[in-house]
């Protein structure tokens, strides 16, 4: 656990994505099997020790000191595994050496419900406070260090010169602790072999359309799409086996079994993920995370929500990979597939027409249905091409929605931010003259700079009028608030929230200091885009 926690410690402090990559290749060059390949099922998401919650951490840690001790210790440091670590009382345990990496995975592994609490304050006890916030977050699986699975590939990449998108493709027929994997790429055994069926190819991803870029690129030589509001997936069929996953690689099969079901045989399709049917209704992307992230179910829900693919990309069919085939062969290619498949499930993403880039520009502000977001362009002569490589695909989104809001609540972040208020729930006002209320109708961590931040932390504490465990409520009036920018790509009705309406992906485009709370928008302005 030294090695680990060590690289752990290492990566939460390093900023910079190519000094974390540095960290991963040295650690997973000199560390030795099961442990590097345990550390790597860990990074990318590939363990899971369902006995272990954090609910029963920290009764764990309230039996060994003051409950409200504990509370204003979570609320300081803003992190569970962290707090927890620093807190641990020191237990004498001999000249019990701490537990391998390896030794902790498989004891996790075996634990029952019942028997987890004693093991896992065992394991506690035999370790130093670095290696306890290890321990934690790998048992937890919320690691939060900065490092994606992406990443984590990249640097297998590096270590064995080799190309991400060769082990991205082999990825989901291996298991931890990857030790055939490690040897392929320190050249000490072939490549493995992947037995499995409907894996996952590597997906090719859009580089955003900027100003100058127009002035580089012929409209003659691309092709259009729009661009939905959904989840990109890429739905496999090999063999009798099928299989949907997001693109970053995770098979979310089982929160979609109708439309895996319907899936034709031998076929690999790239597309969007929407709730609805293709030929009469395209739901929100509220609607989509009705199904998003579950485990089963149920029947009324796939009733209720309904899920279809449109269609943008033929990858592969009859056991023939088309990715080297240029845009317009693939394109022909899935017209022709497309009446086989179920037309409730399945339909073509339709192209748009344009002549010039001013009327796609008309056509992108102002597109026939809310789910669209704004435009795909793809060179008709592109093959299929895994990331993000620049100039084959390009991505122009509709201009991001804005709102005039007030700051209503504070949250202290995670990590280096544990310290700052930096999560923020703003709302607009709500009622007639004299009687106005804000309402809540978002929230946001990001999009303010490092000298904002402290400002906006200042800000809070200075203005704290409740507090409700790690939240603050901030004076917020009509003749007293800060005012926010928010920008936003979407809104959408919410039962959950007290003014009916909920924002996607809103972020903080600037503080308003110059503006009175009392001229925010109000609650009217943001019903009328839900209108439109």
């Amino acid at each position: 656990m030294r090695r680990f926690s060590e690289l752990l410690d290492r990566l939460v402090l390093t900023p910079s994505r190519n000094a974390k990559l540095t960290l991963l290749v040295d650690y997973f060059a000199s560390v030795p099997d099961p442990d590097r390949g345990y550390a790597l099922a860990a990074l990318t998401g590939g363990l899971d020790f369902p006995s272990v919650k954090p609910a029963m951490l920290r009764a764990l840690v309230t039996e060994r000191m003051d409950e409200v001790l504990f509370a204003y210790s979570y609320d300081y440091v803003g992190d569970l595994a962290e707090t927890i670590s620093l807190v641990w009382p020191v237990a004498d345990t001999g000249s019990q050496p701490a537990p391998a990496l390896g030794e902790v995975v498989e004891t996790l592994s075996s634990l029952s419900r019942s028997d987890a609490p004693a093991v896992m304050a065992s394991l506690l006890d035999r370790l130093d406070p670095s290696a306890r916030f290890a321990l934690i977050k790998l048992a937890t699986g919320g690691m939060r260090i900065g490092v994606s699975a992406r990443l984590a590939k990249q640097a297998l990449a590096q270590l064995g010169s080799h190309d991400v998108a060769e082990i991205e493709e082999l990825w989901h027929g291996l298991e931890a602790p990857y030790e055939n994997l490690f040897a392929w790429l320190l050249g000490q055994a072939e490549k493995p072999e992947s037995v499995a069926k409907a894996l996952f190819r590597p997906v090719m991803l859009a580089n955003p359309l900027g100003e100058g870029d127009f002035e580089k690129l012929d409209p003659a030589d691309f092709a259009a799409e729009w661009k939905w509001d959904g989840i990109r997936v890429q739905a496999v069929s090999e063999s009798g086996v099928k299989r949907l996953y997001s693109r970053t690689g995770d098979d979310v099969s089982p929160a979609f079994p109708d439309l895996v079901a319907a899936l034709g045989e031998d076929v690999s399709l790239d597309g969007e993920l929407l709730v609805g049917d293709p030929s009469t209704r395209t739901g929100s992307f509220s609607d989509l995370q009705q199904r998003l992230n579950r485990k089963t179910v149920s029947r009324k829900m796939l009733a209720d929500y309904p899920a279809f693919l449109r269609c943008y990309d033929l990858l592969q069919t009859g056991g023939e990979d088309l990715r080297a085939r240029p845009f317009t062969e693939r394109r022909a290619r899935l017209e022709s597939l497309m009446p086989s498949l179920d037309p409730h499930r399945f339909d073509l993403s339709p192209l748009v027409a344009f002549a010039g880039w001013s009327e796609l520009e008309r056509l992108r502000s102002d597109p026939p249905h809310p789910v669209i977001e704004g435009v795909m362009l793809k060179r008709l002569d592109a093959p299929y091409l895994a990331g993000r490589p620049k100039g084959p695909w390009f991505k122009w989104k509709r201009d991001p929605f804005t709102v005039d809001a007030v700051l209503m609540y504070a949250q202290r972040g995670h990590g280096k931010r544990s310290s700052y208020y930096s999560d923020y729930t703003f709302g607009v006002w709500s009622g007639a003259e004299g009687d106005l209320q804000l309402v809540p109708v978002g929230k946001a961590y990001f999009g303010f700079t490092d000298e904002e931040l402290k400002q906006i932390d200042k800000y809070v504490r200075d203005n704290t009028i409740e507090r409700f465990g790690p939240v603050r409520s901030v004076r917020a009036e009509p003749d007293h608030g800060l005012v926010m920018e928010v920008a936003f790509e979407g809104l959408n009705r919410s039962t959950r929230h007290k003014s009916g309406v909920a924002m996607r992906f809103p972020r903080i485009a600037r503080l308003r200091w110059d503006k009175p709370a009392a001229e925010a928008d109000r609650i009217e302005a943001l019903t009328a885009l839900l209108d439109d």
